[in-house]
């Protein structure tokens, strides 16, 4: 069996930067346990797989495909950057000739438009809950999303980007503290700085998810569909501008809609073409 796939770079516009995805296009179903031996061997943050809903569809003129998501260990509920990297081989790889997308995951229906500067995922807008903090003044607020079992540290206004950059996470410590089920995902976030900025963010983040075998996820649209219900609330806006700052970074347009969903948008850099043989 020979299976196209390939790695883009989700959330740049440049190779090497953002976070890549493994992208795998399949013409038949898959045997279950092959999806994941194949993310194994991939062994990145998460290796996508759309199939062809009917066997009449054709991955250039079809606009409805389905798609699961597998980090290196396990399935996952919703993954935005991989989803990204989906749309993005349809539609400038394959040339499909559709302008929407729709995608069928465990998450429901999600939307991919393309633009002329990225490409623009409609995907679920998460509330999060008070926490209550214990003994440490740096963290400024804790918030609980129960619908993505992650967890939204913001640290203290007084702590910048190159300190969030810097920051040192023991993951394997989020094991031995959380491993009861309720945390699945951690994200840490701060307020932006846009005086003095050459570019201005409205907030920044990190997000840690070792439960799913992903010591620290380079640019996350999940944990978006959280952060951008929390700083909507915090800052009165809309419309916002994101940073992630992990060690490759990637940024994100976020704008709520109406409708309770959320608007991401991002670029998408292919870095690599090639045939999986299973």
């Amino acid at each position: 069996m020979k299976l196209p796939i390939f790695i883009v770079d989700a959330f740049t516009a440049k190779a090497f930067h953002g976070n890549p995805a493994a992208v795998c296009l399949l013409e038949n179903k898959l045997d279950e346990d092959m999806h994941q031996k194949i993310a194994k061997e991939m062994n990145l943050s998460e290796t996508a797989f759309i199939q062809k809903l009917h066997p009449t569809d054709n991955f250039t003129q079809s606009s409805c495909f389905g798609l699961r998501w597998f980090t290196p260990v396990s399935e996952v509920p919703l993954c935005g950057h991989a989803t990204l990297a989906s749309a993005a081989v349809l539609f400038h790889k394959i040339k499909n000739m559709n302008s929407t997308l729709t995608f069928v995951t465990l998450s429901g229906e999600l939307k991919a438009r393309r633009e002329e500067d990225g490409i623009v995922l409609d995907l679920p807008l998460y509330p999060v809950h008070p926490q209550t903090a214990i003994g440490d003044t740096l963290v400024q607020d804790i918030r609980y999303s129960p619908d993505t079992r992650k967890l939204l540290v913001r640290l203290s206004d007084t702590y910048n980007r190159s300190f969030l950059e810097s920051l040192k996470v023991n993951t394997q410590n989020l094991l031995q503290v959380e491993n009861t089920g309720k945390v699945k995902g951690l994200i840490l976030t701060i307020k932006g700085e846009p005086d003095g900025q050459t570019q201005a963010f409205d907030f920044y983040s990190r997000y840690f998810t070792p439960w799913f075998g992903v010591a620290e996820d380079p640019v996350t649209g999940s944990a978006h569909t959280v952060l951008s219900s929390y700083w909507s609330q915090q800052l009165g806006k809309k419309a916002m501008h994101a940073f992630q700052c992990s060690s490759r970074g990637g940024e994100l347009k976020i704008s709520l809609r109406p409708d309770g969903r959320v608007d991401i948008k991002g670029g998408a850099a292919l870095v690599l073409e090639g045939t999986l043989t299973a």
